[in-house]
C-alpha cells in the first residue's frame, strides 16, 4: 500500500499519528483552506470533518481515492462529484449515536429545569431560584427518526414523555408519527432536530414553522445549524413564542451571533460527538475503514 500522507481535516485527531497530517487550523476549514492543504499534500486518504468538500476541492488532489467522514452526515460532501471521480466516501454512523443523543437529553433537561441560568446566577454571587418544568408528561417532537432520533425517543420515553415523530421517510412503528408538519408543530411541547441537511429542509425551522408552535415551546438542535433560520429563532425567543432554545450547531462556526445576547438560550460549541469514548471509536473506524478500502483496491 502507498505511504502517501493521510490528511485529517477534523479539528483534532488523536487515534494515531502514523503518517498523519493534522489540521493546522484546529477548527472547521473553509473551502479555500481545504484546497490549499489538498494541493500541498495530495493525499490518497482524506479523513474529513464538516468542511465543504466540493468538486473543486477534490480536483486539488489528483491522488485522492477515499474520503472518510468522522461523523455521520455527508451533506458537506459533493457525492456526485466523488462518484464521477471514483472517490469512495465513508462515514461512521454508529459511534456518534449515543453521544449526540445524550447531549440532546442533557441540553433538554437543562432548558426545562433552568440549570444553566441557576449556575450563571451563583457565579455572579446571586441566589436566584428559577422555576422549571418537568420532562415527564411533555410531548417531545422529534424531527428525524434515524439512529439518533430513535435513541433520543427511547431516552425521553424513560422520563415519562410522549414521543411524536416527524419523518416522511421513516416507517418506524414504535412511536406516533405525524408527517403533517403543521399538526406536528401544534402538538409538540419540545422540538428536537435529528435530520440530515438537504436542499428541501434547509431552514425548515423558520418564521412560518415557529408560528405553528404552541406558545412556550422549546427547541433543541444538535443536528445541522442550517436547519434553523437563526434570525427567525431570535425573534421567536424575544417575543416569548419560544420559551428557550439549546443549540450545539450553527450556520457559521465558531458562532458569535446575536443569540448570545439572550438569557433563554443555551449554546454549546459543536460538542455532540465530543465524548472521549465515542470520539476514539469514530476516529478508529474512519481510519481503519479508509486503510482497508485502499488495501482492497490496490490488491
Amino acid at each position: 500500500m502507498s505511504k502517501s500522507p493521510i490528511l485529517t481535516t477534523t479539528s483534532s485527531f488523536s487515534y494515531t499519528t502514523e503518517n498523519i497530517i493534522q489540521n493546522p487550523f484546529k477548527r472547521k476549514l473553509t473551502e479555500k483552506e481545504l484546497i490549499e492543504l489538498l494541493k500541498k499534500y495530495n493525499p490518497e486518504i482524506l479523513i474529513a470533518g464538516v468542511e465543504p468538500i466540493t468538486e473543486k476541492a477534490m480536483n486539488a488532489s489528483p491522488n485522492l481515492k477515499v474520503i472518510a467522514r468522522v461523523g455521520v452526515g455527508l451533506d458537506n460532501v459533493d457525492l456526485i462529484a466523488a462518484q464521477k471521480k471514483n472517490i469512495e466516501v465513508l462515514n461512521t454512523p454508529d459511534a456518534v449515536t449515543a453521544p449526540v443523543a445524550e447531549l440532546t437529553l442533557g441540553l433538554l433537561l437543562s432548558l426545562l429545569r433552568k440549570i444553566y441560568t441557576s449556575h450563571a446566577s451563583i457565579l455572579q454571587h446571586k441566589w436566584d431560584r428559577p422555576m422549571g418544568m418537568l420532562l415527564k408528561g411533555k410531548t417531545v417532537g422529534i424531527m428525524g427518526a434515524g439512529r439518533i432520533g430513535k435513541y433520543v425517543a427511547n431516552l425521553v420515553k424513560a422520563f415519562g414523555a410522549d414521543v411524536l415523530i416527524y419523518d416522511p421517510f421513516s416507517s418506524i412503528h414504535s412511536y406516533s408519527i405525524e408527517n403533517n408538519i403543521e399538526t406536528f408543530a401544534s402538538k409538540a411541547d419540545i422540538i428536537t432536530l435529528h435530520m440530515p441537511l438537504t436542499n428541501e429542509n434547509k431552514e425548515i425551522l423558520n418564521e412560518k414553522f415557529f408560528s405553528m408552535l404552541k406558545r412556550g415551546c422549546y427547541i433543541v438542535n444538535t443536528s445541522r445549524g442550517e436547519l434553523v433560520n437563526e434570525n427567525d429563532l431570535y425573534n421567536a425567543l424575544v417575543s416569548g413564542k419560544i420559551s428557550g432554545a439549546a443549540l450545539d450547531v450553527y450556520n457559521k462556526e465558531p458562532y458569535t451571533g446575536k443569540l448570545t445576547e439572550l438569557e433563554n438560550v443555551l449554546l454549546t460549541a459543536h460538542i455532540g460527538s465530543y465524548a472521549k469514548e465515542a470520539r476514539y471509536e469514530m476516529e478508529k473506524q474512519a481510519y481503519e475503514d479508509a486503510i482497508n478500502y485502499l488495501k482492497k483496491i490496490q490488491k
